[in-house]
This record gives C-alpha cells, structure tokens and sequence, in this order.
C-alpha cells in the first residue's frame, strides 16, 4: 500500500452528523463514511460523482471528519437507536492512505463495542488488520462482516487498474485472519471488467484463493458505468488498454454491459466456479444467523 499520500490531497472538516440514513435497509439502513474522497485511485470507483457535492473535482483529495467518533457516539446513544447495521466505507474506503495517519477507525470501532451496534466494513486495504483486536471484540458482541474487494490477481492489471491499495494476495491474507475472529468474510468480486478481469484462469483463481480463506461467501458484480466514472474509466482503457478500448466501448453503450454478456458470463464462468470450489453466494445467511443470536 502506497504511504506517500500528499497533505496537501487533505482537507480536515467537521460533521453534523455520522450516519446517513438510506431509502432501502437491506441488509443495512445506515451508512458512515470517515473520508469523502480516497487515494486509492481505482479507475472504476462509482463514487467519484460524489466529490460534486462539495464543490470538488478531484476525487483524490480526501475530506476528514475528524469528529465523526464524537458525533457517532452521540447519535447512538440516543434512545431511538435500534442497533441497526451500519455500512462503514461504502463510498470511500475507511482505511484508505490517510487513515494511517489520522487513526480515526479505533475510536469508531470503540464506540460501536460501547453501543453494541453491528457493522459491516468494506476495505482493499490490510491496514484493517491494525485494529483486528477490535474487530475481534465487536464480532463477539454483535453480528460484523468484513469484506474486501478482490478483482484480479494478476498483479500487473491490479497496479494499473487500483494502483494504491494493496495487493490481491494481502487483501485474501487479511480475510484469512478475520475468519479466525466470530466475523463473517466476504469475498466481493466486482467489478467484473470485461475483456480485462472476466477470463476463467482469472475467476477461477479468485474462486481458488477464496476457497483458501475460507470465506464466507462471494459476490459478484459486472462493471457498471455512469456520470464521471465513465469518463475517468474510458480515458483509462485508451491509454492502458487500448487494444480492447472498441470492444468495451461497444460493449456499453449505456450504464450496463448488455444482458447477453452477463449471461454468459454468470451461467458459463462465474456460477459453475463458485459452485465447483462451494463458495456460497448468500451474504445474508451469516448475517441472519448472528442477528438471530443476539
């Protein structure tokens, strides 16, 4: 993982409030986001819209809540809270580059032990495995998930595809150590980046690797292109990848590949894989039996 993040990319700020409520609470209705931006810069990233909002173009450039523990703390100790799951990272990684330096996810781990509240954590980073005795501690009181985003293990696509996280392998090694917590791990194959990431040598050794962890399930997803991730992500194929440029560009003449590609690619590739290595699909059969529990 690269540690050379430029200061000058962040900018501190103060929240109102920790958690964003969202529309639909399956399988959790509440997001927290440390970071708005990320450094880990990979060329498909859905939530470079987002930097929109605050009137920034670059992505890159990181905005931290340096009190979302504080204000996370208060809005669970409201009486009203229900201890529902929170989805922590969902837009920008929690443990992106600057979280090394900033050490704001202990003191958010902490207040979800004191408020017994669920979590689920997704990171491309093993800089998780910093706070793993937390983790551990939570998962003993209340259902936690921890995923990682795992698209190609070939080294040479994953450093120009998402340059400044850490390797495939690291990131398999860091689910491999959380099996051993009460967690569930989860192995989210997306996205799927066809002519690039979609060949069986590449699923199957994804499947392989997932096997290997021991993972609870695997979910996978196909590229899905809209707004500025299209731009940034074209821009990308042309000057990386400029012998497949037509076929995607072809491929996706709107936000989805076409049905016909994703079919064959679940029914011939990514369906019968999962099932040779019997790696399950469901991501709410752990969560469901641990929430039954508590």
């Amino acid at each position: 993982m690269a540690t050379d993040f430029s200061k000058k990319n962040i900018e501190e700020i103060l929240c109102t409030s920790a958690l964003n409520k969202l529309k639909r609470k399956i399988p959790y209705g509440w997001d927290l986001n440390i970071y708005r931006g990320c450094s880990h810069n990979c060329k498909y990233c859905y939530a470079i819209y987002s930097h929109e909002f605050l009137g920034e173009q670059d992505f890159s450039k990181v905005f931290v809540k340096t009190n979302i523990a504080e204000q996370l703390d208060k809005e669970l100790s409201s009486p009203k809270w229900n201890r529902d799951i929170i989805n922590i990272g969902g837009v920008s990684d929690s443990y992106q580059t600057v979280e090394e330096e900033m050490k704001i996810m202990p003191e958010v781990l902490k207040v979800l032990i004191k408020h017994k509240t669920p979590a689920i954590i997704s990171t491309k980073s093993n800089l998780i495995l910093r706070d793993y005795y937390l983790i551990a501690e939570l998962s003993k009181l209340t259902y936690v998930n921890i995923a990682s985003t795992i698209t190609t293990l070939n080294e040479e696509d994953r450093k120009k595809i998402e340059p400044d996280s850490s390797t495939s392998l690291e990131r398999f090694k860091l689910l491999k150590e959380f099996r051993k917590t009460n967690a569930s791990v989860g192995l989210h194959t997306m996205p799927i980046i066809p002519y690039i990431t979609d060949s069986y040598l590449n699923i199957e050794s994804l499947c392989l690797e997932a096997k290997r962890s021991n993972v609870h399930y695997m979910l996978p997803g196909v590229l899905y292109l809209r707004g500025a991730t299209r731009k940034v992500f074209f821009k990308f194929i042309k000057e990386q990848y400029s012998e497949k440029y037509e076929n995607i560009k072809e491929l996706y003449k709107t936000g989805g590949a076409d049905k016909s590609y994703k079919e064959k690619l679940y029914n011939g590739i990514v369906n019968p894989l999962r099932e040779k290595y019997r790696i399950s699909n469901s991501y709410l059969k752990p969560l469901k039996e641990k929430m039954h529990k508590n």
